[in-house]
């Protein structure tokens, strides 16, 4: 690959770096939102490279396009190979740099979620007293850790609102489901929660349910079943930030 083509290519992956990460919030589909400033770097490096890389190949720069040739020539002729080419692997940055100019991938949805690890909930030294009327909006962290580890089962016949996305299951079931990222999409983990009650949407669909937690076990144990026995479901958009597992804001 000659230089001018690498600064080219520099110059359109640093292009497709920023254009998902400065002039839109699509990089946060692959990475936590704290990594969003080091991405917009990147971006601003990779096309300053390509820019300087461009300037200081341009021909006829202070008599470049007269001496380059055989300044190459006897190089070649020195050490046996020319060292204006770079790589042909190079060509390999091609196609993901397109990729982000012009199609940039979703973020992980229900088939990442049916092959993933599962979260563990830390344990929570103590809860936050409820809403006292209507429903409570609680993150899926917050309502697992509930179920599990509040031995006052405070969630005991009491409404909550719940959102994420749906993952299917077998025979019709269905998780309501988010990823969480530590760094970015590669080290993502799930929580699920099974819902009760509705027919399935369709898969990778952005909810938001309203229901009881569904009597399996012992509310407030580990044997306490992750489900809800959902009353109401709203789809809703995918949220700026998948990866952020927040509790929904109540309907106006």
């Amino acid at each position: 690959m000659k230089r001018t083509l690498q600064a080219g290519l520099l110059l359109l992956t640093g292009a497709g770096v920023l254009r998902v990460s400065l002039f839109s919030d699509i990089v946060l589909r692959y990475v936590k939102a704290g990594l969003q400033p080091y991405v917009i770097a990147s971006g601003v490096c990779l096309m300053a490279l390509g820019l300087i890389g461009a300037v200081r190949d341009r021909p006829g720069r202070d008599g470049a396009a007269e001496d380059e040739p055989g300044h190459q020539h006897g190089h070649e002729h020195e050490h046996g190979h020319d060292h204006s080419h770079g790589p042909r692997i190079a060509w390999l940055l091609l196609l993901p740099a397109l990729t982000l100019l012009f199609y940039a991938p979703p973020a992980l949805g229900s088939y990442t979620a049916a092959r993933d690890n599962a979260k563990v909930v830390e344990d929570y030294d103590r809860f936050d007293p409820l809403p006292a009327h209507g429903p409570a909006p609680l993150s899926l962290t917050e309502f697992i850790a509930r179920t599990q580890q509040d031995d006052h089962q405070a969630l005991k016949d009491r409404n909550v609102l719940l959102s994420g996305f749906v993952t299917p299951g077998k025979n019709g079931t269905w998780d309501l489901t988010r990823l969480l990222v530590a760094c970015c999409a590669a080290d993502s983990q799930s929580l699920t929660v099974a819902m009760h009650g509705v027919e399935a949407p369709p898969a990778d669909t952005w909810v938001k349910v309203t229901g009881t937690w569904h009597p399996q076990g012992t509310l407030g144990t580990p044997s306490a079943a992750l489900a809800l026995d959902v009353t109401s479901l709203q789809k809703i958009p995918q949220p700026p930030s998948p990866y952020l597992d927040r509790a929904p804001a109540l309907s106006s």
